[in-house]
């Protein structure tokens, strides 16, 4: 199953949804001022944010009345132009070779079951993979890396329950140069945004990586869970402001009925969804497709 068919099927939810409720409206409203009224509180029930919603909606408006259309097909074909652009606002990141990448986020988002997605997609892709269990605080932590390790057949870097997590960070970046790896994936333990002792640990990984690993692209990516919605926004924008973030890996894409929020994370805090995932098993990690979201959207 491609990746279109994939996240058509996970953004099911969402898209029966939104679709009812647009059908809806064009049935109901002529295109005009109560159209575009009704379009924005879709949108906005959908978990795009206030902000965003405006904006697109305006957008659309415009066009509309510039091209003097009232044409249900032209409107709806143009609002998901423009929520592609919105998306696209953001430029996802070329991810070149040797690279790192640092997982992070709260609790219970699926920081540890997407390093494995991750392991087992770079494996696919030919690259070799070494994995870091920088999650010290919690031993069923590294125990559970260690199933997903198995399972994607990768080297995994370990140290005891309650270790300095960057001492983890240090030995898997030493164990990588030596042995020439093309992908490093650092598990981080699960954060509360606000405690700022844990926001400086994930700073000071960030500097042993480029201290000792200079040469190699570095990437942060903020693992958020699709179902809790306009959360997932803040989140994003509080882990922002603390690191320099270079994408979103979003989770459970497919048990959400809300997905909006995503065009918020791209059109406002300028993130782009770099991976989405779309089901429960090994393989269901994708590469994020604007066009093909905003298509599963609907």
């Amino acid at each position: 199953m491609g990746i279109f068919s994939k996240i058509k099927d996970a953004l099911k939810k969402t898209r029966d949804n939104v679709s009812a409720r647009l059908r809806q409206l064009f049935l109901k409203n002529k295109i005009g001022d109560a159209f575009y009224e009704e379009l924005e509180e879709i949108l906005i029930s959908s978990d795009v944010s206030v902000k965003t919603a405006e904006a697109v909606v305006e957008e659309v408006k415009e066009e509309a009345i510039e091209g003097k259309i009232k044409d249900e097909q032209y409107v709806s074909d143009l609002l998901k132009d423009i929520l592609e652009e919105t998306l696209n606002e953001a430029p996802m990141p070329e991810i070149s070779y040797p690279c790192v990448i640092m997982l992070v986020g709260v609790n219970g988002v699926g920081k540890t079951t997407t390093v494995g997605k991750l392991a087992n997609y770079f494996v696919g892709k030919r690259k070799s993979v070494t994995i870091a269990a920088a999650d010290t605080f919690r031993a069923a932590a590294i125990d559970q890396l260690e199933i997903w390790a198995d399972r994607a057949k990768v080297r995994i870097v370990k140290h005891e329950e309650g270790s300095d997590p960057s001492a983890v960070v240090y030995d898997a970046v030493s164990s990588a140069k030596a042995r020439k790896t093309d992908v490093l994936l650092i598990d981080t333990a699960g954060r509360l945004h606000v405690k700022e002792n844990l926001m400086n640990e994930l700073k000071k990984m960030d500097r042993v990586v480029r201290r000792e690993m200079p040469e190699a692209a570095f990437y942060k990516l903020l693992v958020l869970d699709a179902t809790t919605g306009q959360n997932a926004f803040s989140q994003a924008r509080v882990f922002k402001e603390a690191v320099d973030l270079d994408g979103i890996v979003l989770t459970k894409l497919d048990g959400t009925a809300k997905g909006g929020f995503v065009f918020s994370l791209c059109g406002e805090l300028k993130i782009p969804v770099v991976f989405a995932g779309v089901g429960e098993k090994l393989e269901d990690l994708e590469l994020f497709d604007a066009e093909q979201f905003v298509e599963g959207f609907f």
